[in-house]
């Protein structure tokens, strides 16, 4: 089909599937096709499918299913993207991608498309994990510690390493607390002798521990800490709010005066609490 009929017959739709959307952007990447789409490569439109993946999180935890589909149609445009800068190379299609994924979903799921027999869905992720590694050829605790992607938000990828080396691990959260303690003094001497080096690394145990107190404690520590940042700003706003009202700049004071209005903020709050 010449292009000009593709683009008509595409324009002339009301609905369109995977491969009206794999056909949208071989167009915009061909001859002819959108100057900014055809000088994207994997690198420059790499930050875009972070920034999408994480606007699919913000439309699931808000609960929000018209953002969701929008959001993860986004999401399959990235996809497509990058499949698609491949096939112009001719090292791989968009056939490739979903017969991988199809091949893949298929040999994991041998008590679906087999005649494995499982009785919990424990026993299904302890299958995929052994079917895994068997695959990637990961035979050492150590294989699939480094087969974890360092580009994972940091507390991420620190609580994976924690969860996959629970041979070497803390028995309870009690123990985890004491090496707390520990971490936080050994920090506190590198900040007191000025190692910047000796400081950056202490502190990196420091978060690496509570990562670990998180895992035996059933916490999320990406949860725990967006949770904390959020109600940081809420109470920014409610200091900003108050200094306004006093018709000060937030930024001329001190932070002895900033936590006594936000202390006299809180007690209103607690008031209007007990009343309702």
């Amino acid at each position: 089909m010449k292009r000009e009929d593709k683009i008509k017959e595409l324009c002339g739709k009301e609905k369109y599937d995977f491969t009206d959307l794999a056909a949208v952007v071989e167009i915009l990447r061909s001859p002819g096709g959108c100057p900014w789409d055809m000088e994207q490569d994997h690198h420059s439109i790499r930050e875009d499918l972070i920034e999408e993946t994480y606007e699919v999180i913000e439309a699931i935890d808000t609960e929000n299913p018209t953002l969701l589909c929008e959001e993860l149609g986004d999401v399959m445009l990235q996809v497509v993207f990058h499949t698609r800068i491949e096939e112009e190379k001719g090292v791989f299609s968009t056939e490739d991608v979903t017969t991988g994924v199809c091949t893949k979903l298929i040999h994991r799921h041998p008590h679906v498309f087999g005649d494995v027999c499982v009785s919990s869905s424990g026993e299904v992720l302890a299958n995929w994990e052994k079917i895994k590694s068997d695959e990637k050829q990961r035979i050492t605790v150590t294989d699939k510690l480094r087969a974890i992607p360092p580009q994972l938000p940091a507390l991420m990828r620190a609580t994976k390493v924690g969860k996959k080396a629970k041979c070497f691990d803390f028995a309870n959260a009690d123990e985890v607390l004491t090496k707390l303690d520990e971490e936080k003094f050994e920090l506190i001497e590198a900040v007191e002798k000025g190692d910047t080096n000796a400081i950056e690394e202490e502190m990196g145990d420091l978060l690496l521990t509570v990562t670990s107190l998180c895992r035996k404690l059933g916490i999320n520590p990406e949860n725990a800490l967006n949770r904390a940042t959020d109600k940081f700003i809420d109470r920014f706003e409610a200091i900003e709010n108050e200094v306004s009202k006093k018709g000060m700049d937030i930024k001329s004071l001190t932070m002895q005066e900033l936590d006594a209005i936000w202390d006299e903020n809180k007690k209103k709050i607690e008031k209007n609490t007990k009343k309702t």
